[in-house]
């Protein structure tokens, strides 16, 4: 209606209503009657149009968001910033996926942590620094994989892993970032700042949620 309106074709904007995957496959092969794929999805799906469609394939948007915790923060407040970057939607491309806890207040934080996280169900992969903290807390805590570090997980799963300092965080987002919606939570302005200024990524967050842009 509002194409015509506009005095454009109709068809000119098409919508597939029905959630069948298959009809995916058949999409990606009508090279005669598509020019272009952008596929809006996670990993599994860029994967599957870049092996199988016979359409040319724009990919990206694949997100392993990030939150680094300061040894500065204010422990309420960035809870509930962790809370809302993980499970205000956890299928949305800037979700959080790793948490980087200063291993200076590990001791302290993690503990609140794992009590929040425990009432949104979420489930705590916790790294070999980060596991002693977490163990015996109200959250259901597992043993992280060093390729879980790498992947989206599209759900109630957050990598929870300590790190020295700004420097072996932005280090960290360097190696398995993937340049999309990365965040710090401190009180120290140097930090935030060099934050900024280091880590290299489409949105970056200074005691903000990732999920305030893109992602639904």
């Amino acid at each position: 209606q509002a194409l015509s309106q506009c005095g454009l074709p109709a068809a000119a904007v098409q919508a597939i209503e029905s959630p069948d995957r298959e009809l995916v496959n058949q999409l990606l092969k009508l090279d005669r009657y598509v020019d272009m794929l952008i596929p809006r999805g996670g990993a599994g799906l860029h994967k599957l149009c870049r092996e199988q469609s016979t359409i040319p394939v724009i990919t990206g948007g694949i997100g392993v968001c990030h939150i680094y915790a300061d040894d500065s923060i204010d422990f309420d407040k960035a809870l509930t910033v962790i809370e809302s970057a993980k499970v205000q939607r956890p299928s949305a491309c800037n979700s959080l996926e790793t948490l980087l806890v200063n291993q200076h207040i590990a001791d302290r934080f993690l503990p609140e942590l794992s009590k929040k996280m425990a009432a949104a169900g979420v489930t705590l992969h916790a790294s070999p620094s980060a596991m002693p903290y977490l163990t015996g807390g109200p959250a259901n805590v597992v043993a992280v994989e060093e390729a879980n570090y790498n992947d989206e997980w599209l759900s109630n799963d957050l990598n929870v892993t300590l790190v020295d300092d700004l420097d072996a965080a932005v280090a960290h987002i360097r190696e398995h970032g993937t340049q999309h919606s990365d965040a710090i939570l401190t009180r120290s302005l140097s930090n935030a700042e060099r934050f900024v200024r280091e880590v290299d990524s489409s949105a970056v967050y200074v005691n903000a949620s990732t999920r305030f842009t893109d992602g639904g």
